[in-house]
């Protein structure tokens, strides 16, 4: 009974011992405050994935793969509602165990696009609220299951497309129609071309602030790595290098939902939580959630980072 009343007395303490934050180097006091918490603003969710704040209506959206759902929260709500369902599936009976909408983005006009995993397309909102494809396929072959994506200020859509939407997922034999899983670009009117074919397990995706440089996580576990490619005028890859790997940290999760802030500080999550390095890869510290973690937006006008950890939504507040 003693050793009852000790956990039922840490309990409080473990649960928020379980989010906080991990300073590696001086330089993450300019990112986060030293005395930064971390917020839970609502949970209960199979797997939260593919936020992104939404300014003109001051709202966080995201995704709930497995639920095939798109959620929104706004400040003062205790849970989030539903925004859209289905978010990823429209078809007839149960298709995986992953069909919904994955990353999300919005670009400058205030339009929504979404990537995919069910209808394994790139779509997006159209005015009167129904949807639109943007892409589905590359050379007549249907992608796999399109996860995350970035829009450039051109409106070029740049997305992954790695198995984990596919039914059978990297051993899928009945839908499976590209025989590789790559990072693609799609032009504002629907034509894609091939980035690259090189990464086992391609999943987030962001562009630097000069969009020179087109980042890529890995959620692979023989190679968890974040890759830099260094884009050419016309968006073809013109060099690449390893910008983090991530083999030798500890914690649960791998490379996956990634973002850049305007000073060019990468925002990964990764092995324990958020990975923050500086713009030549260093880690400065880590946001550890305790869970896997699988992605990241920036709200506010770039003061908050929302987090989507396995079955809630955090937030950090950012200096600016």
């Amino acid at each position: 009974m003693k050793s009852l009343r000790l956990l039922l007395f840490l309990l409080p303490a473990l649960a928020s011992a379980q989010e906080t934050i991990e300073k590696l180097d001086p330089a993450l006091d300019d990112i986060l405050a030293p005395d930064t918490k971390v917020e839970t603003l609502c949970s209960g969710f199979d797997w939260a994935e593919g936020p992104v704040w939404d300014e003109k209506e001051h709202r966080l959206l995201f995704s709930d793969v497995p639920r095939n759902t798109i959620y929104q929260w706004k400040e003062g709500d205790k849970e989030a509602s539903v925004y859209m369902k289905p978010s990823g599936f429209t078809g007839v009976g149960k298709y995986c165990d992953e069909p919904g909408s994955n990353g999300l983005a919005i670009d400058e006009k205030g339009v929504l696009f979404c990537a995919e995993h069910g209808d394994r397309r790139i779509s997006y909102l159209t005015p009167g609220g129904g949807k639109r494809t943007l892409a589905d396929n590359f050379n007549g072959k249907r992608f796999n299951s399109p996860n995350d994506l970035v829009i450039a200020k051109d409106g070029s859509v740049f997305f992954t497309d790695p198995p984990y939407g596919l039914p059978g997922r990297e051993n899928d034999t009945q839908f499976k129609e590209l025989p590789f899983n790559g990072v693609f670009m799609s032009t504002p009117q629907g034509v894609v071309s091939l980035v690259t074919r090189d990464l086992d397990r391609p999943n987030g995706v962001a562009l630097s602030p000069d969009e020179k440089i087109l980042y890529v996580a890995q959620s692979h576990g023989p190679a968890p790595i974040i890759m830099a490619y260094t884009l050419a005028a016309d968006k073809s890859v013109a060099g690449s290098k390893i910008f983090f790997n991530c083999k030798e940290l500890k914690g649960p999760g791998a490379p996956d939902g990634i973002k850049v802030d305007s000073k060019g500080n990468v925002f990964s999550t990764g092995p324990g939580g958020c990975l923050i390095l500086n713009p030549e890869g260093k880690l400065l510290g880590r946001i550890l959630c305790g869970r896997p973690t699988a992605n990241v937006a920036f709200g506010e006008s770039g003061t908050k980072l929302y987090l989507t950890s396995d079955d809630r939504i955090l937030r950090v507040a950012l200096k600016r």
